[in-house]
């Protein structure tokens, strides 16, 4: 179970409201036991960017560098769904999920709050399945 902090939720839902209406995507960065320090924004450079995402290769590396100087491991991959209440992997996320040991979090924005939702995907096998994951106030 991956476990982030609130401040790390909020940096999260600020950065998929700053990318409305395209998709937002970043990393989180944490330790072995998938406790979330860092969270990692990249620049989404899919061409349609308000139903898919693509991480700036540029941004990726040294998002990735940056995690193995800190001493973390990448726990999760975040992205989020503009249009979706209860957001769940679409055939894109699932078919590009090239990190089956990561969980993947999508944030729906469509409700009147933001909607996170935590899944492992699977790219072999063509599936998900949604996972737990908790927040902590400190």
């Amino acid at each position: 179970m991956i476990r982030l902090l609130r401040e790390h939720l909020n940096e999260i839902f600020e950065h998929a409201h700053e990318s409305e209406p395209a998709e937002c995507c970043g990393l989180i960065g944490g330790t072995k036991d998938n406790w979330a320090r860092s969270i990692y924004r990249l620049r989404n450079i899919a061409k349609q960017e308000t139903v898919s995402y693509e991480a700036a290769p540029d941004e990726l590396f040294a998002a990735q560098r940056e995690m193995r100087q800190r001493g973390e491991h990448l726990i999760g991959i975040y992205h989020s769904h503009p249009l979706a209440t209860e957001p769940e992997p679409s055939d894109a996320d699932v078919r590009l999920a090239y990190y089956p040991s990561a969980t993947y979090l999508i944030v729906g924005l469509a409700g009147s709050e933001p909607t996170l939702r935590a899944f492992r995907i699977s790219e072999c096998d063509l599936s998900w399945t949604p996972v737990e994951y908790a927040i902590a106030d400190e």
